[in-house]
């Protein structure tokens, strides 16, 4: 699907760094824009910084290191000197950033410090390379801030995840908040909340994560301020972070069997213009589908003609695969009757439009789309879970029958690695917004009223 859309080309001879084609790229430029759109919003300024960090600045706080150290690509040469002091090539940017902070930080007047940016990073990943969802060069959005409590850095995780909930509305993906276990947070935080997606197979696709650090990486950065009482103090730090997995989740989970599906909030173009043409016809027809491309542009709405010398069938079936939201026919019969053929892409329903209320009907008819696609990939999600009593309930093989799993567990790391290792399945988190539950460990058999998620992942 991904090559018949032409979203992205693999063949670039370095594996798992991929080249973003028109149309994808068109696509993550609007996820983009609903990032910056939001992030601006609450106060975030954009920075952009370098690619490569010092391996002295990369090593300062040891879980971080330990947690990147395999993942890393090293620059050792300038030409034919070796350095120094090697580079690392931008992973995350937490030691790139953090020591600026510690020079742009000196008062508690200049906290909060909120800034973001969307840059690549890149990981040396082993496993199979998929486009979006698992590649060596990262699209990737990151967000890091300073506070001078940890009170204040916990109602920074709260804004990140009401951003969250907005962006997520308008690709209209599902998504489950899960703090993540103690092995499995981001290496260096004080916790983690891990996003994820249900994929059609039942496995999970984490789309990013929100952390909160405290002053693990202030204290080996030394970014302090100076309170109203003249006392220096560690700030307290957050980060939050998605990549271009959120494009490999919306080809996923509203893709069908004739190609993508797109919510019109990121479709390059919303509408697609088809004249129906015979030979008595060709020049009217031709001419009032330019009327209606120049209409709706003028209404704001991306739209697309498609004046190819092709025929209607075979345009169908491009922009059905590129996933248009909504297509527009035009033949002399509909000019006659002062209406315009409608198709959705996401449900094949068909209908008419009057051309004296183009726009508006072409508003609502995508309005509708938007509220329809939410509502069918939450409802996926819900019923993707299944809660457990046993861990017998478990298929012992990847089959259709696989879900996501919801059990109690008493919350400690024994029980969770031997739940983890006896099933090759991952404890995904217990939810951060707290489910009542009362039950036992599905392990240890001890009452708990913790709840646990756990999944086969991407």
């Amino acid at each position: 699907m991904v090559e018949r859309a032409a979203l992205s080309d693999k063949r670039y001879p370095i594996k798992g760094m991929n080249v973003w084609t028109p149309y994808g790229w068109k696509i993550m430029r609007f996820v983009d824009t609903y990032i910056r759109r939001e992030l601006d919003a609450t106060g975030h300024d954009e920075v952009c910084f370098p690619l490569l960090i010092p391996e002295t600045e990369f090593k300062k706080e040891k879980d971080h290191i330990k947690g990147f150290d395999s993942e890393v690509y090293w620059v050792t040469h300038a030409g034919l000197n070796e350095l120094d002091v090697r580079l690392v090539v931008r992973p995350t940017s937490e030691t790139a950033m953090y020591p600026m902070f510690a020079l742009w930080v000196r008062s508690h007047q200049d906290l909060p410090l909120k800034t973001y940016q969307i840059v690549n990073t890149f990981r040396y990943e082993t496993k199979q390379t998929r486009p979006f969802i698992r590649v060596r060069e990262i699209h990737f959005f990151e967000s890091h801030t300073c506070h001078d409590s940890e009170e204040d850095a916990q109602r920074q995780i709260e804004e990140d995840l009401e951003i969250l909930r907005r962006i997520m509305k308008e690709l209209c993906l599902p998504y489950f908040l899960l703090r993540r276990t103690e092995w499995d947070k981001f290496p260096g935080a004080h916790y983690t909340v891990g996003i994820d997606t249900v994929m059609p197979n039942y496995r999970t696709l984490q789309l990013g994560s929100v952390h909160h650090y405290r002053t693990n990486f202030s204290v080996p950065y030394d970014i302090t301020y100076e309170d109203e009482n003249g006392e220096h103090k560690h700030v307290h730090q957050t980060t939050y972070g998605m990549s271009e997995r959120l494009l490999g989740a919306l080809i996923s989970v509203h893709g069908d069997d004739d190609g993508l599906v797109l919510p019109p909030a990121v479709a390059p173009f919303q509408v697609v213009i088809v004249p129906i043409l015979s030979k008595k016809n060709a020049e009217v027809v031709t001419a009032a589908a330019e009327r209606l491309r120049d209409e709706l542009t003028a209404g704001g709405i991306r739209v697309k003609l498609d004046d190819r010398d092709d025929r209607p069938g075979s345009k169908f079936y491009d922009w059905e695969i590129k996933g248009v939201p909504l297509r527009l026919e035009l033949g002399g019969r509909d000019i006659e009757n002062n209406v315009v053929t409608f198709a959705r892409r996401d449900t094949s329903e068909k209908g008419t439009i009057g051309l004296e209320s183009l726009v508006p009907g072409v508003r609502l008819i995508l309005d509708t789309i938007m509220h329809d696609m939410e509502a069918k990939a939450w409802e996926f999600q819900n019923s993707s879970v299944r809660h457990i009593e046993s861990a017998d309930e478990i298929p012992k093989e990847d089959t259709a029958e696989q879900r996501v799993y919801s059990f109690g567990w008493c919350g400690c790391d024994e029980c969770g690695h031997a739940f983890e290792d006896a099933h090759d399945i991952k404890i995904l988190g217990t939810p951060y917004i707290p489910e009542e539950f009362e039950g036992k460990c599905i392990i240890c058999g001890k009452p708990t009223k913790t709840k646990a998620y756990a999944a086969r992942t991407m």
